[in-house]
């Protein structure tokens, strides 16, 4: 499908606040209510445009781990399938040619990590090698908030969409009954009211008190899923970068501010630095690569692994 300015102005309103009204967003960018509706559903059904609803693995005091499985060819697909089914996976995908899988998975920080990383890993002799990096600081992307990428806006149109958030950093606590919401705004994070109510159980006025708390303390957080080729991205790479530990902080804020760069963290292993690059081709990754990579100072060492498929993304299976 084509993609023109609204589309991605809606997209990129949509990253501020992914349950902002059709209205409001309409009177930002000077459109009715109703083209904005008719945009998205046409984004949704045709481009794979999904808002979701998260919970903020950073607020919550989560830990976020990176998994790196190398498999034979014939058995990758399969053991993807098996993960992307786990409830603690928040994506899962395919990279190199098929022989390796690399998936991010969220536990509590009290949590038996041993248990959950690696002794519920599907048992099978064909899984080669299986490496964990815990992702001990964001520089950008998910929870810390939108990729530079999202360009579609003016700054006073991004001001008007900006949710009110509370200054409060006491810790945040998710109750036995957040789970129900927060598995319906998993897969649907514009879901309606009744909708929620009805999953949850509780009052719509008790779901909208909730949903304010949450989204005010910063314990659920909303993104957008799109699918980078629709928009013109044809080459997503996944870099494992090794840096000196005097530079790293330099180099993650570096990363952050690249247009390329949709997501950045700092990990414990071999290599300390992941990041996720999307360019429109191999040829301008290799521009990157020469030009931009390689003039900062402190890394030492780069592997790329190309982007093959989502199997699983922000916590919900690609169909």
């Amino acid at each position: 499908m084509e993609i023109d300015m609204l589309d991605r102005q809606i997209v990129h309103a949509m990253r501020i606040d992914g349950r902002a009204g059709y209205r409001e967003i309409g009177t930002v960018l000077g459109v009715s209510d109703q083209t904005v509706a008719r945009r998205y559903r046409r984004l949704r059904a045709e481009a794979g445009v999904r808002v979701v609803g998260l919970p903020n693995p950073i607020r919550l005091g989560h830990e976020s781990w990176m998994l790196r499985l190398h498999t034979a060819p014939d058995m990758a697909a399969t053991l993807a399938d098996s993960l992307a089914r786990r409830s603690d996976t928040a994506w899962v995908s395919l990279f190199s040619g098929g022989t390796e899988i690399s998936t991010l998975v969220r536990v509590a920080a009290h949590a038996d990590r041993e248990s959950l990383l690696l002794h519920k890993l599907p048992r099978t002799p064909r899984l080669v090698s299986v490496s964990a990096h815990c992702l001990i600081h964001h520089y950008v992307g998910g929870a810390v908030g939108p990729d530079r990428r999202d360009d579609a806006l003016t700054g006073e149109q991004k001001a008007a969409l900006a949710p009110e958030e509370s200054p409060d950093h006491t810790p945040v606590r998710l109750t036995d009954g957040d789970t129900a919401l927060l598995e319906v705004l998993a897969r649907d994070g514009r879901a309606g009211y009744a909708e929620l109510a009805a999953a949850t159980g509780w009052p719509e006025s008790t779901v909208r008190r909730r949903m304010r708390e949450l989204r005010r303390s910063g314990a659920v957080y909303y993104d957008v899923e799109v699918r980078p080729q629709t928009f013109g991205f044809l080459a997503p790479v996944l870099l494992w970068v090794t840096v000196a530990p005097a530079r790293l902080a330099a180099v993650g804020a570096a990363l952050a501010g690249h247009d390329e760069v949709v997501f950045a963290a700092a990990t414990t292993g071999a290599t300390n630095l992941v990041a996720t690059v999307i360019c429109h081709d191999m040829a301008e990754f290799y521009r990157y690569l020469t030009e931009r990579i390689s003039g900062l100072e402190g890394v030492d060492r780069v592997e790329s692994t190309p982007l093959l498929r989502h199997v699983k993304q922000l916590g919900s299976v690609r169909s």
